[in-house]
């Protein structure tokens, strides 16, 4: 047989893109394009995507290996699983774990990312003063002065270097932690700012439309008819599993999650362990220092059973979701030059620990499934790796180790 990923690499640049895909759409086939502009046509592209949970605390739309096809078939060349304890972590964490596990690879040229500005110098002056040793006293005193987090660090910057304005845009708030962590790790990877185009849509314009149908048009046409024929999963759908999980723990429990600092954890707990409604647990807890987004990603933690600990721990192996031809080389040169073992999708991996976190969380992903009765459990084993041959962007049924099926 021959060796599966035994090929000649074909391209000069490999470029990554840490990506959620919830779902994919014309915004991120126009980065692709801009990607290729910027680096050259023959450049690998190569996607750290999220799996079944993404960075807001919530359950993906769609399942991870359509989402993976969707990429593959838009421009992608290799789809890994961005692990679940960076997936949902803070912007800071998210960036860290994904921009860590990218330099672990070995192989990465640039790193591109998608923002507002579109320019990548002034993200890493902001990055630069985000973490120079005036920073916090000047975050204390605005924090002091009664502002919100987010408003004290804008300001902090705004004082420091003048470049305060780039932390008002979300994308542009992202791509400076992705600058921060590339500074951290001072590895081989740039950083390729990529200019969002605001005529495109936003992805949760699509997940808002998507149970009447009206967001066909902003989606590559070829994805049409999968995504209109595939389930789809909302946290409202698992409202009550989530809500069970949480009249069911501990105190050492609710002590114990991420994120639950200067005692949000005891709000948290009263409330969940009373209100009727996510809704209701998540106003019950808010304050004026943490954003929403913080209590939902400390409620997704909750259910999920992640605590503290576990969250910060980086993942002792990546898994692969899929690759064409050209990502086929791609893996080769991973696979090298890495320490981190690569695991195919479905595979047992080499860490039994995190293993039964993933076997956890993608059973309790199918509690989200919406419209209909949950998914049974105990699927992810049947996953495999998806494969486009000759980069024709249509899926093969080849047998290599049965690691490759038609989807």
């Amino acid at each position: 047989m021959e060796n599966f990923y035994e090929k000649p690499v074909l391209f000069l640049t490999i470029a990554a893109i840490i990506c959620e895909y919830n779902p994919f759409h014309l915004g991120h086939q126009h980065q692709f394009a801009a990607v290729r502009r910027a680096l050259g046509a023959d450049t690998g592209i190569v996607c750290l995507m999220s799996g079944n949970y993404v960075q807001r605390g919530a359950p993906a739309m769609l399942d991870k290996t359509l989402r993976a096809e969707a990429a593959l078939r838009c421009g992608a060349n290799v789809v890994l699983e961005l692990p679940v304890t960076c997936a949902i972590q803070s912007a800071e964490g998210f960036a860290m774990g994904g921009v860590g596990t990218l330099h672990r690879l070995g192989t990465i040229d640039a790193l591109c990312f998608g923002c507002e500005c579109g320019d990548a110098a002034p993200l890493m002056a902001v990055a630069e003063a985000l973490d120079s040793d005036a920073f916090p006293d000047a975050l204390h005193a605005h924090l002091g002065a009664g502002l919100s987090f987010a408003r004290a660090r804008q300001a902090a910057i705004e004082s420091l270097c003048g470049l305060g304005g780039y932390l008002r845009e979300p994308n542009n708030i992202l791509g400076v932690e992705y600058c921060k962590a590339l500074r951290r790790l001072d590895g081989a990877m740039r950083p390729v700012a990529i200019a969002r185009n605001q005529a495109l849509p936003e992805a949760g314009q699509i997940r808002a439309a998507f149970p009447d149908g009206a967001w066909q048009a902003s989606v590559p046409q070829a994805l049409v008819p999968r995504y209109a024929a595939a389930p789809y999963y909302t946290t409202a759908a698992g409202e009550r599993a989530m809500l069970s999980r949480l009249r069911s723990m501990t105190e050492a429990d609710y002590a114990a999650l991420p994120y639950g600092s200067e005692g949000l954890w005891r709000k948290v707990m009263r409330a969940g362990q009373t209100e009727p409604t996510l809704a209701r647990v998540i106003a019950a807890s808010l304050s004026k220092r943490y954003p929403r987004t913080r209590l939902q990603r400390m409620l997704l933690c909750a259910y999920l059973g992640i605590d503290r600990e576990t969250l910060v721990q980086p993942p002792p192996y990546l898994r692969i979701l899929g690759f064409d031809d050209t990502g086929r080389s791609i893996l080769r040169q991973m696979r090298k030059k890495s320490p981190l073992p690569l695991v195919n999708a479905g595979a047992l991996p080499p860490d039994a620990r995190y293993a039964a976190l993933e076997r956890r969380t993608e059973d309790l992903f199918g509690l989200f499934l919406a419209g209909q009765t949950a998914a049974p459990g105990g699927f992810w084993q049947q996953r495999r790796v998806i494969y486009f041959k000759n980069q024709k962007k249509h899926l093969q049924s080849r047998n290599f180790c049965d690691t490759i099926v038609e989807l």
